[in-house]
């Protein structure tokens, strides 16, 4: 059995009027929606493994992070 290698990646998940938004800022372009949370969390973790093959496919690195902070301001 094949060993696959594990990335670890950012995910944004957003709530709004027509459901959840869930984008991959490490992976320009990589985005999906659901109805629910669990459907938006599990829909971005089939649209990140996509996207990840796509780039090993054509020889493209796979971007990595260091660290990642989120916070809320109120302007």
């Amino acid at each position: 059995m094949e060993k696959r290698t594990k990335y670890k990646f950012t995910v944004v998940i957003e709530k709004d009027e027509n459901g959840y938004f869930a984008y991959c800022p490490e992976l320009q372009g990589c985005y999906t929606q659901g109805d629910t949370y669990e459907e938006a969390l599990e829909n971005i973790k089939d649209a990140i493994a996509l996207h990840i093959e796509d780039r090993l496919t054509n020889g493209e690195e796979i971007p990595t992070t260091e660290s990642v902070s989120l916070t809320i301001v109120e302007v």
